[in-house]
């Protein structure tokens, strides 16, 4: 029973793996054709739904770290995935008024190399038991570059966004109202960019951590 359950549970992860995978190569794709041919107003409105559907995908990887199927630790994934969904369903998908900003293009390229080479890590080693020396240093490595490229990106779609959100007031909840309760999107919107002060070196310092057990040869006997 435990060797079906084992077998079940590493085909899942293959084909979930791959599946997202060839979702980001399609965003990644379509982000550069639409850079050369149109401009990068044009980039969210042609990425929109596989970025929308391969990011909503990674929600699944929070329930993998809890039920067991991954040894990822929830304090890292919780955060990461949760701020990527609040970017691309609370900001981009949101507020249109924003979507044909320049900072979408290094967004969405930052992102989709990241999980190109995140995905097919994770689904190579699945498949084979390992993967490949080049794939694992593009794994610890590329986050140097591409961290902060997309962490700065998502800094200014939030507070591009925050004009819009003020005006419009979407998603805020106004008294009275029978529940008695009030929320403002745009100042919970500034206090997650509050959030990103203490989570970018923490983020950080956590992935430079395992680059470093990643990439550390082992010392000859």
């Amino acid at each position: 029973m435990t060797g079906v359950l084992s077998l079940l549970r590493r085909f899942y992860l293959v084909a979930y793996n791959w599946i997202v995978f060839a979702g980001w190569v399609q965003v990644l794709i379509l982000a550069l054709k639409t850079l050369k041919e149109s401009g990068h107003e044009h980039v969210y409105s042609n990425v929109e739904k596989p970025l929308l559907w391969a990011q909503s995908a990674a929600f699944l990887e929070i329930l993998h770290g809890i039920v067991g199927l991954v040894r990822s630790p929830i304090s890292a994934t919780l955060p990461q995935i949760s701020s990527r969904l609040y970017l691309v369903w609370g900001i981009l998908y949101s507020f249109p008024e924003v979507q044909t900003h320049p900072l979408i293009s290094s967004l969405v390229i930052s992102w989709s190399i990241t999980e190109i080479i995140r995905y097919s890590f994770f689904g190579t080693k699945e498949v084979f038991g390992s993967a490949p020396s080049w794939l694992l240093w593009l794994r610890y490595s590329t986050f140097l570059v591409l961290y902060p490229t997309g962490i700065s990106s998502e800094i200014g779609m939030i507070y591009n966004a925050l004009p819009f959100m003020k005006e419009s007031g979407l998603y805020s909840v106004r008294m009275p109202n029978k529940w008695n309760f009030s929320f403002d999107y745009y100042y919970g919107s500034i206090v997650v960019l509050a959030i990103y002060v203490p989570g970018i070196p923490h983020l950080y310092g956590y992935m430079l951590g395992q680059r470093k057990k990643a990439l550390m040869k082992p010392k000859k006997e």
